[in-house]
């Protein structure tokens, strides 16, 4: 008997063969059958039939989680995601909080994270109450773009007294401010900006806006802006309103702003507050 099928090689009769051989060749053809058919045999119930290798007819069964495959039970919330922590390495992200975004980290286990997106708002970073003769902000956070610092009803003791401000304790020659609507200006000789007066009659309160843009930037010299509004209370047509614009030339050393000082040339502050606020 020589008579192989054509995919798995069986032994099968020939037409040739007689009769008395038949029981025999059916033998031999069936129990290559059986063989060849074994890895089907078995299983329990769920089980699902997977290839153990890439010979022909070479089977296994396993659960329907294959422990190659993704396991159902790596997630158990609503929200969760599937990342790696190294290669073949699945691993469960749990959902982070409402208004959250997934961001690239490669700190964290997985290399991803939920983090808090960036808005275009204020982030208050210092506030108090005018005090003393000087009051100085220090360690600003460089993580935003622009600074704001807010004054609100400055008072001095000292009727008229304009706050003063510096950068970085530096006291030299190195501020200049400009009158909007000009184009002229004192040149690099003043020692701080002024950037607004105040009475002291009771009655009388400046309040002062002043606008730093890429403060953070340590590669270049710091511009910005204030306006200042002197209101009397009692008569409010008795006003006053100033904008200027403002330079720290800081020369060949550029700095980031980390450092604001508001002071006075005489007497002290009697009233007033400030919140410096970062913008994104």
């Amino acid at each position: 008997m020589s008579n192989p099928t054509s995919n798995f090689g069986w032994q099968m009769p020939t037409t040739t063969d007689l009769v008395t051989d038949l029981p025999a060749d059916f033998e031999v053809f069936g129990q290559a059958v059986d063989t060849a058919l074994m890895d089907l045999k078995g299983g329990t119930t769920g089980q699902v039939l997977s290839k153990t290798s890439n010979t022909d007819m070479d089977f296994t069964w396993v659960a329907q989680d294959d422990s190659n495959a993704i396991q159902n039970a790596i997630v158990d919330a609503k929200g969760d995601l599937i990342g790696a922590t190294a290669a073949d390495t699945p691993a469960r992200l749990a959902v982070g909080t409402n208004g959250q975004v997934l961001t690239a980290d490669s700190t964290a286990a997985t290399g991803l994270a939920w983090t808090t997106p960036s808005s275009g708002g204020m982030t208050s970073l210092a506030s108090g109450t005018l005090s003393g003769s000087t009051v100085t902000l220090s360690s600003i956070s460089g993580a935003y773009n622009n600074l704001r610092l807010v004054i609100r009803r400055f008072d001095p003791s000292d009727d008229g007294q304009p706050i003063r401000m510096r950068f970085n304790n530096d006291s030299s020659a190195a501020y200049n401010d400009i009158a909007a609507m000009t184009n002229s200006s004192r040149g690099f000789s003043n020692s701080e900006i002024n950037v607004g007066g105040g009475q002291d009659n009771g009655t009388s309160y400046s309040s002062i806006v002043i606008d730093i843009p890429d403060y953070a930037f340590a590669g270049n010299w710091k511009m910005g802006q204030y306006q200042a509004m002197t209101n009397n209370e009692t008569s409010p047509g008795n006003s006053n309103f100033y904008w200027y614009g403002f330079q720290w030339n800081t020369g060949a050393t550029f700095a980031a702003i980390s450092r604001i000082d508001l002071f006075l040339s005489s007497g002290t502050f009697s009233g007033g507050t400030y919140v410096l606020y970062g913008e994104k």
